[in-house]
């Protein structure tokens, strides 16, 4: 299975939905015994680029190597499957001119005075096929900006001749540099054939990028460009398409620094791939509260499985689940990366696994250590494939409490100080004080839980 996907270099938090999507897909294509070619796209010269990078005052690839290191570094972050080839547009200048060159023989592309090279969008009958566009209706909006030389408005550069301050190479047409399009095009058939099985990108690619990539693709080659086309939904932040401009931009790093890599993929997969998602804040904590619960009772199946022996294989629970875990999962990822589905049914599992703990007691611990164990064999093996339940249970919880400590201003010796006087105080029948000390935590935003032997504290926040 040849799949590609595309990237800016710029690691928004729009693209780490979009890493994770696609790293999730190839995880579950193997998962289910398929080989995958996997390659990321870089773009790491276009006209954004070339800008920013002027205004820093340095060489656009210097910029653009530096970018990508950071994003690497996100990406790793993101604690998600690397792809296998990695390409970058400037590798590809002489590739991409030969493609040019072709695209031009064919008569699909011309040369202007200027060193420019356009595609002939007209000469291509399908052109808007992919977003069912109306090639005649396209016309309406689009116009030709000055010093265009463009036969006619809708045509795309595939070359753009040098401009002052600008990286630049030589070509028949005089110094220049590719065009967006045609690099993605080069990459993608250079590393996985000239017809690929996924092309993968953001939702806002499909007109006129990916719609362009078909096009000069499939006049080059005159076969299909890509079986199937996989478009990632896009992000809003508070109801706002995030942008620069209006300050409410996320990074992967800003978005890392604030959470669990963990929560902001079951943030992600609580949504379909293919939707976009408008994030408030209150999800980040909702999706905080889901994770924090998924692993206190991971935790207490783990210290159960542990001290009585579970066995995956043994006898088990006459009404356990823990069958139908794969058969549920693949249910839902095969109808098309289905991860809601397959999210929702997860709090089937733990809420089943909590029911089990509570029923624990000396005459049935063996069937249910037996049970728990091979829950969560079933669990951590799929659900494993989403990126999920890979750090240790404990350290998860503590770090989550951590947070929410700072965020209320108080400490984890104070909350058990505070319990140990207010044990002091039952002792001594001093109700009155053990209350107040009770209502005090309570006000702080810690609860506690009373046992036969201790008492245990939380986070009202996380529930």
């Amino acid at each position: 299975m040849l799949v590609a996907l595309q990237y800016m270099i710029i690691a928004i938090f729009g693209h780490a939905r979009q890493a994770i999507v696609y790293a999730m897909m190839v995880d579950y294509f193997r998962y289910r015994g398929y080989e995958v070619k996997y390659v990321r796209n870089y773009t790491d010269v276009d006209d954004k680029i070339i800008k920013r990078a002027n205004e820093l005052g340095k060489n656009a690839l210097e910029f653009s190597q530096e970018q990508i290191k950071e994003t690497e570094i996100d990406m790793n972050g993101l604690h998600i499957t690397e792809a296998d080839v990695k390409t970058k547009a400037s590798e590809y200048i002489e590739k991409i001119i030969k493609f040019i060159e072709k695209l031009i023989e064919k008569g699909c592309a011309y040369s202007t005075k200027s060193g420019d090279v356009y595609y002939r969008v007209r000469k291509f009958k399908d052109y808007g096929k992919l977003s069912n566009r109306n090639i005649d209706e396209l016309v309406n909006g689009v116009r030709i900006e000055i010093g265009e030389e463009k036969e006619d408005p809708l045509d795309f550069a595939l070359w753009k001749s040098a401009k002052p301050n600008e990286i630049s190479w030589p070509s028949p047409w005089g110094d220049g540099r590719p065009g967006w399009h045609i690099e993605c095009s080069c990459m993608a058939m250079d590393t996985l054939g000239e017809t690929i099985d996924i092309h993968g990108g953001g939702k806002d690619l499909i007109f006129p990028h990916h719609e362009n990539e078909i096009a000069q693709s499939e006049a080059y080659t005159g076969k299909e460009f890509a079986h199937y086309w996989s478009h990632c939904g896009l992000i809003k932040i508070n109801g706002e398409k995030m942008s620069k401009s209006l300050g409410n931009s996320l990074t992967i790093r800003d978005a890392l620094k604030m959470y669990n890599y963990e929560v902001i993929k079951f943030l992600f997969f609580c949504k379909h791939y293919t939707s976009d998602i408008d994030i408030i804040d209150a999800d980040y904590l909702l999706a905080e509260r889901h994770m924090y619960y998924f692993y206190n009772t991971i935790a207490k199946m783990q210290e159960i499985i542990k001290e009585y022996n579970g066995n995956a294989e043994g006898n088990r629970e006459s009404d356990d689940i823990s069958d139908t875990i794969k058969e549920k999962f693949i249910e839902a990822m095969d109808d098309d990366f289905n991860t809601p589905v397959a999210i929702a049914y997860l709090h089937t599992i733990i809420k089943y696994a909590n029911t089990l703990i509570k029923k624990l007691n000396e005459n049935n611990k063996e069937q249910i250590s037996n049970t728990l164990a091979r829950m969560w064999k079933e669990t951590s093996e799929v659900y494993g494939v989403l990126g999920l339940f890979k750090q240790d249970p404990n350290e998860f919880i503590k770090d989550l409490r951590n947070k929410y400590l700072n965020k209320l201003n108080i400490t984890e010796e104070y909350i058990t100080s505070k319990i140990k006087e207010r044990k002091e105080a039952k002792q001594n029948k001093n109700y009155e004080l053990a209350d107040a000390i009770r209502k005090e935590l309570t006000e702080k935003g810690i609860i506690l839980n009373d046992t036969n032997s201790e008492t245990n504290w939380d986070i009202e926040m996380l529930y």
